[in-house]
């Protein structure tokens, strides 16, 4: 991982007293190391930061809420993450959630609290945890309100099933209901940005016959406050909460004069958010004033791991089917109030072929025996939303373009095992559109639908490499498979994942 201490800056001679000369610039500092999603998501990002946090001091989270999800196995023990580092797993490491990561309160300290149970992972997380005070917040609403909402959505949703021009059927919004928004009684406290998500997938799918496929987290909803200057922030709860009361009120009320059916306790909800102040207190920091000592200070390694993928960018993804955040690597600048000089390497994961959760376009997708062969070998359900994952085809028109933005210095392939059953293997290489080929990844859905996608057709090895720790210890074709990426793509690889251990990741240099 990269880093450098602060060091005395060189610039003018010594001695001269010239009004001409430009004063000596400030030393960077330490630099961060960047760990990206290359693809849709579910890359196996959790992996390669569990991997690269066992040497570092601080892991940081930069923009995305709970509707990103990691799992990192130690000790045999899995644990998931949504809302905090997965890097908080090392005793050793301090996390740090940034000012563009949106929190939902009662989902942080639930995920601590349960993978605190699964084993000594999180000993002590919250003396490690430091939180950004300008990160944004959802407010919540209690359980018999998000029933009523349920019922009131379940009565008027139907089935959603679209057919693309590969014969694939995606289902977008039913399927996931039960699993979202379970009509049983709970004590878990739902945010009522959640809510809103869902009312605007039913009412995306009743004007125009189809949703964006969100996992109904309520991130969309608060990105939007905070782009509206409505939203509330960590420093707002913690300081008068007389004021944090009127602004809560006030967009509460936004909220359900634009959704009636939304039920809102006001008056209860404020008690429980009331009750994190003492929680939070001690955890709590100004985000940029601690990220520039962390960068300034003594030498550190420092670790930035992204969630959600550069295709699923609000900017760059397959708009409109993304998320409501910047993934890509100027995320990282914005999220944690730093500037690019102090960016370093930048690691985009991969997956060995591709997946999707939801729906939207997906070129290289396999509706077919092979698809269904990755998913059941890949065991490919989303760790958030518990939906199967659409599969196909390694595309590398698609990871270069998210190289285009990003300048991945190298790359991690996992789940290079998953492909170890089959004959041969394809590849996408090309895109064309009414029998051209483009140059360029198509932003336009509509057009992206309407890809065929070239394939170039290598050798499978038809042998296990779960055991391999090696480069060399892998099959020929499995070698020249990496190759072939790395060729085509202009990066090398650095890593590559033949199972879930630690152990076996493949380092090659």
């Amino acid at each position: 991982m990269s880093h450098s201490g602060s060091q005395e800056a060189t610039g003018a001679s010594s001695g001269s007293d010239s009004p001409t000369k430009r004063a000596p610039r400030p030393p960077v500092g330490n630099k961060v190391t960047v760990v990206l999603g290359a693809q849709w998501g579910d890359e196996g990002k959790g992996k390669v930061v569990d991997l690269l946090a066992q040497d570092a001091d601080m892991v940081c989270r930069c923009q995305g809420g709970n509707n990103a999800g990691h799992t990192v196995v130690v000790d045999s023990v899995e644990y998931d993450f949504h809302l905090l580092p997965s890097g908080i797993t090392n005793p050793k490491v301090t996390a740090f959630i940034g000012n563009g990561v949106v929190i939902h309160l009662p989902g942080l300290f639930e995920e601590a609290e349960k993978n605190l149970r699964k084993g000594k992972g999180l000993t002590d997380w919250e003396k490690r945890l430091i939180i950004s005070d300008r990160a944004h917040i959802g407010e919540s609403f209690p359980d018999s309100s998000h029933n009523y909402f349920y019922l009131n959505l379940r009565a008027e949703t139907r089935l959603y099933a679209r057919r693309n021009a590969r014969g694939c059927v995606s289902l977008a919004f039913s399927e996931v209901c039960e699993s979202v928004c379970p009509l049983s009684p709970s004590s878990a406290v739902f945010d009522f940005h959640q809510a809103v998500d869902g009312i605007q997938e039913q009412q995306r799918q009743e004007q125009a016959g189809k949703n964006l496929g969100t996992t109904k987290k309520g991130i969309g909803p608060v990105y939007s406050a905070k782009a509206a200057r409505s939203g509330l922030r960590i420093c707002d709860l913690l300081a008068d909460f007389h004021q944090f009361s009127e602004r809560y009120k006030v967009l509460a009320q936004q909220y359900k004069s634009m959704y009636p059916t939304l039920e809102i306790d006001i008056e209860g909800e404020l008690v429980k958010l009331k009750d994190y102040v003492e929680q939070l207190k001690p955890m709590v920091r100004d985000g940029v004033h601690y990220m520039y000592e962390a960068l300034h200070g003594p030498p550190k390694k420092i670790l930035v791991e992204g969630a959600n993928a550069a295709l699923l960018d609000i900017d760059f993804g397959t708009y409109p089917f993304v998320t409501s955040s910047n993934c890509t690597v100027g995320g990282v600048c914005t999220g944690l109030g730093m500037p690019p000089q102090n960016v370093g390497e930048v690691y985009g994961v991969v997956k060995a072929y591709t997946t999707r959760v939801g729906i939207g376009a997906f070129p290289s997708e396999q509706c077919n025996d092979i698809g269904e062969l990755l998913q059941s070998r890949g065991k490919e359900v989303g760790v958030t939303t518990g939906r199967k994952r659409r599969c196909g085809w390694l595309d590398l028109v698609l990871l270069k373009y998210a190289h285009m933005i990003n300048g991945f210095t190298a790359l991690a392939l996992t789940k290079l095992d998953i492909l170890d059953v089959l004959p041969e293997i394809k590849v996408g290489v090309a895109y064309k559109v009414d029998n051209e080929t483009i140059p360029h990844f198509p932003a336009n859905q509509e057009v992206l639908h309407r890809v065929e996608v070239q394939y170039e057709t290598l050798p499978g090895w038809n042998s296990d490499t779960s055991t391999a720790r090696s480069f060399e210890d892998l099959p020929e074709s499995a070698q020249k498979y990496v190759r072939f990426i790395e060729d085509h793509v202009g990066v090398p690889v650095k890593w590559i994942g033949v199972g879930k251990s630690r152990e076996s990741m493949i380092q090659l240099f």
